[in-house]
């Protein structure tokens, strides 16, 4: 069985592929004794021995991939540690053995769905640009922005540092206080995205929550908790694959 050594370590659940090519780049990978920083290699998991950070990757001949849905609360990282020793996401899967890890981001002050899998192939294709995943936020922002605010977002715009937004969807669905709550569907995944979209029209994000990611929805999962996804959940989203 030869494979690209990243896929190769994303299936084995070290990381997302995206993750995992960082990490060969970074020189963290070894393959029988020598350190690969060529993101082409081919290995042979059944007769290579594999290493990151100097740990054995065992090769299983059979995998267990473990699907998880997570609603995350607001001071929780996307991330697997923190050198300040801040809460992460998986200080609230109590109880799951398995090494599973994010797909994509949440951001610390940010809340809702996350996927959290073990499954690096199913990781790479639903944070990959081209697989264009909708995600949808209900987010409240400071004060009310015009409607011809929102029309300027929904056609893509390109803010500070070249950096571009595509097209999307945004609605005003209420105002409570003063403010404004609408709800936001995206198929990228950049980092702040929304806070950077609000901020360019003037309007700055105070809360936000992610509730859908392709066919998954937040419902009936309570902030905090987790849930694994059903048969019918993991088959929709390989279709993505």
């Amino acid at each position: 069985m030869i494979e690209r050594l990243q896929k190769y370590l994303a299936g084995a659940g070290i990381a997302s592929r995206r993750k995992c090519e960082e990490l060969i780049l970074q020189g963290r990978v070894e393959v029988n004794n020598f350190v690969v920083t060529e993101l082409g290699t081919k290995v042979d998991p059944r007769k290579d021995i594999i290493k990151v950070d100097d740990k054995l990757v065992k090769y299983k001949e059979d995998k267990h991939y473990s699907y998880i849905l997570l609603n995350k609360p607001k001071g929780y990282l996307t991330s697997l540690s923190d050198p300040f020793g801040r809460p992460t996401v998986l200080d609230l899967l109590k109880g799951v053995k398995e090494r599973v890890f994010p797909v994509g981001r949440l951001d610390f002050n940010s809340e809702g769905l996350l996927i959290l899998t073990n499954d690096g192939e199913l990781a790479y294709a639903l944070t990959h640009p081209a697989k264009e995943v909708e995600k949808v936020y209900i987010v409240k922002v400071k004060g009310i922005p015009s409607s011809e605010k929102l029309k300027t977002l929904s056609k893509g715009v390109t803010l500070k540092n070249n950096y571009k937004i595509s097209p999307c969807n945004i609605y005003l669905l209420k105002t409570v206080n003063g403010n404004a709550i609408l709800k936001v569907k995206i198929k990228e995944g950049k980092k702040r995205q929304i806070r950077k979209m609000a901020e360019y029209i003037g309007h700055f994000v105070l809360k936000l929550r992610r509730i859908q990611t392709g066919p998954i929805s937040l419902k009936g999962v309570k902030p905090g908790e987790y849930r694994y996804l059903n048969k019918e959940e993991i088959k929709s989203l390989k279709k993505i694959v």
